[in-house]
């Protein structure tokens, strides 16, 4: 939960818009304790200022998941297939892994489970409350069984129309239009806000999630979430692609959020960044990291480059496997 001052330093375990409210709230307060950031001279292509640091946490080499459509009945089955098979692609495509083997001991590897859709209406708004309540209330209601918790994460797709916020209490309560931009406001998708993963503890388990808005611009000329791409569910698949990278290389980032020590943490650089935060931001326009890519087994799919410290900035597909970096 982001219960958090000013003065506090937090990693970045969310997927933001580049000059949005909500990079300026999360650019404001990141960083990894203890860490001094250095400053990079603007216009430089490399950037290994922004390197990732591994900090001694807990990393995920053989990732599971599943997709959980919130608000079931609004959900095309058209755009239910596009996703689960896009992002199946993406996340098991030997030239996407190749480029994030190098945060791994192992070649990772990644285990697409059924989705499905859960029943109801779309929700007018949905926040980190809203999700954190709800991914604990599947697990005691017996609906999260047969998974291994310690590998899986839960993805919670939120339909059209629906507005994502970071407001840690339930209800659904997003950021006031009037607010002023600062670090202790809750921001949500219609001023940058794409999605973001944590963690939860139900009982004697932690429980793995991302969530992430149905990214389109809307009739009345409004940007809900970061639009990418030519289709809504493009720029789905290549937000949950972000936020489970960023998933299996630093599961543990709320552990920190909450408090704990930095190494808790995974891979982040020395301002906060997880693999996925640095190449959104410098990207202008978004179409320099976020690309339609061949899969070897077929077809396309739409994701969102990682950083990659080899070349010290995002990188697409690579033919060959990385080995591991040194984890300095």
């Amino acid at each position: 939960m982001q219960k958090l001052a000013h003065s506090r330093l937090r990693p970045m375990n969310v997927l933001v818009g580049r000059g949005s409210r909500a990079e300026d709230k999360y650019r404001a307060i990141a960083g990894v304790p203890n860490l001094t950031p250095e400053v990079l001279a603007p216009g430089v292509p490399p950037t290994p200022a922004h390197d990732l640091i591994y900090h001694g946490g807990k990393t995920i080499p053989s990732l599971a998941y599943a997709n959980l459509y919130v608000g079931g009945n609004a959900w095309s089955a058209g755009d239910v297939t596009s996703i689960d098979a896009a992002l199946a692609g993406a996340m098991t495509e030997p030239t996407l892994n190749n480029v994030m083997a190098q945060y791994f001991t192992t070649m990772p590897v990644t285990r697409p489970q059924p989705s499905r859709k859960l029943p109801g209406a779309a929700p007018a708004n949905f926040s980190q409350g809203d999700v954190e309540a709800l991914v604990s209330n599947l697990m005691t209601s017996g609906q999260l069984g047969g998974f291994d918790y310690s590998s899986t994460v839960f993805n919670f797709l939120l339909p059209s129309g629906t507005i994502l916020s970071d407001n840690p209490a339930p209800g659904g309560a997003r950021r006031s239009a009037s607010a002023a931009a600062g670090a202790d406001d809750a921001v949500d998708s219609l001023h940058g806000l794409g999605g973001f993963h944590g963690s939860v503890v139900v009982g004697t388990n932690t429980l793995y999630y991302a969530v992430g808005v149905y990214s389109e611009q809307r009739a009345d000329g409004t940007v809900n979430g970061i639009v990418a791409f030519d289709k809504p569910w493009k720029n789905v698949v290549a937000t949950f692609y972000h936020e489970l990278n960023e998933a299996r290389t630093d599961p543990d980032v709320e552990q920190a959020i909450a408090g704990g020590p930095s190494t808790v943490l995974g891979w982040t650089s020395k301002q906060g960044e997880e693999c996925g935060d640095f190449p959104v931001f410098e990207a202008n326009p978004l179409a320099l990291v976020f690309q339609e890519v061949p899969l070897t087994k077929g077809g396309t799919a739409p994701v969102q480059f990682m950083y990659s410290d080899f070349v010290h900035g995002p990188e697409g597909p690579v033919p060959a496997p990385r080995p591991p970096v040194a984890t300095r």
